[in-house]
This record gives C-alpha cells, structure tokens and sequence, in this order.
C-alpha cells in the first residue's frame, strides 16, 4: 500500500470516527479551543527572548540578537545562587509536602462520623482560599519579634525572641510551612477521591479476614493510592525550577536575601518591573526554565516508566 493510501485510509477512519461520536467531539471542541488560544498561540512570542524586543518595532521587527540574553544569565554574578535557592526552596517543599496530603487522606477515609469528617475537610480546605498578600501579612504578624504569638511563646519558655524574616536560615522553613499549610487539605481531594472509589466488598473480605486497620491501608489503601501518587510526584518534580513568586517577593527581606534570591523574583525585578522593562531578558529567563523544567519531568517520568511501570506518558 502506497502512502498516500495510507493517508486516505487514515482520514477516512478519522471522519467515520468523528461522523459516529460528533456529540463527544462537540463537548470537547471548547477545551480544545482553551489549549489552542492561550497555550499554543502565545508560543509565537517565544521569539522574543531571541530577538532585542522594543515595543515600537514589534516583535518581527526587533533586532535579532539570538542567545545574547541566555549568555547574559547564565554569566551573571548571582546565576548559580538563584538556580541553588530555587531549587532547593521547591525540592525541599516537595519532601516534606508531597506525602502530607496523602496521609491527611487516609486519615480522613478513617473517619466514620459523617459530621467530624465533613467538618475535618472542610477545615482543612478553607486555607487554600486565603490570598498570598494575606497568608505573607499572617506570616509577618505571627513571627513579629514584639508582638508575634511564636516569639511570646519563645520568650515565655525561657528563649530569646527571633527576627524570623530577618534571619537567612529561617526563609525555607517559613515558606514551604505556610505552603503545606495551605495547600495541603485542598491537595487530598484527588486522593479522597481514589480512596472513595475502591470496593467496599474488599474492606469487608478484610474484616472477614482478621485484618485490622493498618493491615487495610496498607494492603488496600496505599496499593490504590501509589499509581495517582506517582503521576503527581511526576508532574510536581516538574516544577523544581518554578516557585511562588509571589509569596517569595513578599517575603524577602534585606536580611534574608541569601536565601531569599529566587529566579523568580529576579524575572520581576530586572525584567519586568517598570523601571528596568527587559521583555527579551525575561522571556529568555523563562524559556530556559521551562526547558530545564520539562527535561526533569521527562527524566522522572522515564525513570517511573522502568522503575514502578507507572508513567504519564
């Protein structure tokens, strides 16, 4: 068979396809139509981290500078403390982040008073709805060395009280425990969800069997919950290089600028903020991350893939 009737052959199935399941292909049209205007189009201005963008020209008629700004980065005097502060401020929130979610789930799927368990999640979800202006203004009040309820309870023990924004040491701790606090009830959904789904009948075989409740999460619980773990695991480790900036700009002091000295922030800072207006710097910075961060997800994903057999892709 030639190509080009490979070709019509393949069309032909494709328009049967689509002649048999058009209702489901008309539901799926204003998704696809989502993904194609604000994640495919917008892909015409990666240009601009390769050209010397200036906004009266236009992006086809700035000058083309090719790698200009991605040398500039990488040779910068503070490149190799921001990579090491971002990597380091995500990978550590996902050691210690990732597995509350799942343990808040099982937990949760313990519970047998319908009121208690309905009360529980929702308690646990309300965090997630505060702002970051907000969630930093707590952060500020909380940890005052005057007037903070920690400090007062450092000073009530016998401690010295503590600049906690202040102190370079202190920055991760504070940011990715108000992360797992926030985020951390509204990330059990997806598992609440997985562990909801599972057979009642095998709880019951297990009762029958004489296996108490920590034989029942283990031997059905956990095995249920390890193939959505892992795929989240993936595309979590597919964010190493993009942090909060928001909370990290709000949060970044004089004092703790060691630590504190994300990527992010120094995007906003020399290539957005409107006294510096480095489009072509920033959109180089952020080109360079998404390809870091996509090789990374590429990577775990392959080791997934022949390690547990469990992969996106």
């Amino acid at each position: 068979m030639t190509g080009s009737a490979k070709r019509r052959l393949h069309l032909g199935r494709v328009r049967r396809a689509i002649q048999r399941d058009w209702q489901l292909w008309v539901l799926l049209l204003p998704a696809l139509c989502f993904f194609v205007i604000f994640c495919y189009f917008p892909m015409y201005g990666v240009q601009i981290a390769f050209r010397d963008y200036k906004a009266a020209f236009g992006i086809t008629g700035s000058k083309w500078v090719g790698l200009k700004y991605f040398e500039k980065f990488f040779s910068s005097y503070y490149c190799g403390r921001m990579f090491a502060n971002t990597f380091l401020l995500n990978f550590y929130g996902l050691l210690f982040g990732f597995p509350i979610p799942i343990l808040l789930a099982i937990m949760l799927n313990q519970l047998n008073g319908k009121r208690f368990k309905g009360f529980a999640q929702t308690a646990i979800y309300v965090p997630h709805f505060i702002s970051t202006v907000v969630l930093a203004g707590m952060i500020y009040l909380f940890f005052s060395p005057t007037n903070g309820i920690v400090n007062h309870l450092i000073v009530a023990l016998g401690g010295k009280s503590i600049y906690f924004v202040l102190e370079p040491n202190w920055f991760r701790p504070l940011f990715i425990g108000s992360e797992i606090w926030q985020n951390a009830g509204w990330n059990t959904i997806l598992y609440i969800a997985t562990l909801t789904s599972i057979d009642p009948q095998l709880y019951e075989a297990a009762t029958i069997d004489g296996a108490t409740r920590w034989n029942k999460i283990r031997h059905i619980d956990i095995p249920h919950l390890l193939p959505i773990a892992v795929m989240m695991l993936i595309l979590n480790c597919g964010s190493l290089l993009s942090s909060n900036t928001d909370k990290a700009l709000l949060l970044q002091t004089s004092g703790n600028m060691a630590t504190s000295d994300i990527i992010g922030v120094y995007v906003y800072s020399v290539g957005i903020a409107a006294s510096k207006a480095q489009y072509s710097y920033a959109s180089a910075i952020g080109l360079c991350l998404n390809v870091i961060n996509f090789a990374i997800i590429m990577l775990v994903n392959g080791i997934s893939r022949k390690i547990s057999e469990i992969s996106l892709f």
